[in-house]
């Protein structure tokens, strides 16, 4: 390896590493001062957030599209059906996987954790804001999804992309909802 090539990989590599970890950071206290009060951790959301928006999905799934390892999703699922928010089973046609899905319980728990998301106590969004209020749009985060698409693959950023176009129609229906009762008792 060439000397300049060295350097430049080396910085790059140290940059992404000191930003990443500062981002993670202040990612995970926001993400943990939300979720402690429903009494999870962040695997724990991470399984129900996923095991919402694939509908059906397997231990592998969860390990895949979580980044974690499968006897992490494995653990932290049994863990929740435990505790009655989601159930795991084998389909008489493929007993080699374990699949995942929310009971009830865990669907009104996830409301839940929605309506109490607040933006004020998350720093990452608050961090945002002055580029939004600059720029009239949220930091586009391309360069990022291209470097996480070369390094988990097209499945993982289907996925991704998937539950984050799901998670957004449920948004719009609900503001549609509203609106619409709002009208109705004007009229």
């Amino acid at each position: 390896m060439k000397e300049k090539e060295f350097t430049e990989s080396m910085l790059f590599t140290q940059r992404m590493a000191q930003l990443s970890k500062a981002l993670w950071k202040a990612i995970e206290k926001d993400w943990q001062r939300w979720i402690k009060p429903f009494h999870l951790n962040i695997n724990e959301y991470h399984v129900l957030w996923i095991a919402h928006y694939l509908n059906g999905a397997t231990i592998s799934d969860v390990a895949k599209f979580g980044v974690m390892h499968v006897s992490t999703a494995f653990n932290f699922s049994k863990k929740l059906e435990e505790r009655g928010f989601l159930t795991l089973s084998k389909r008489e046609n493929d007993k080699r996987n374990t699949y995942i899905k929310l009971t009830d319980k865990g669907k009104n728990l996830l409301t839940e954790l929605m309506d109490a998301y607040e933006p004020a106590n998350n720093s990452v969004y608050q961090g945002s804001l002055p580029l939004r209020e600059l720029y009239g749009k949220f930091p586009e985060v391309i360069e990022l999804l291209a470097i996480v698409r070369n390094i988990y693959g097209k499945d993982f950023m289907d996925i991704f992309e998937t539950s984050f176009s799901s998670l957004e129609k449920e948004f719009l229906e609900k503001e549609n909802k509203s609106e619409k009762a709002e009208i109705e008792k004007v009229v």
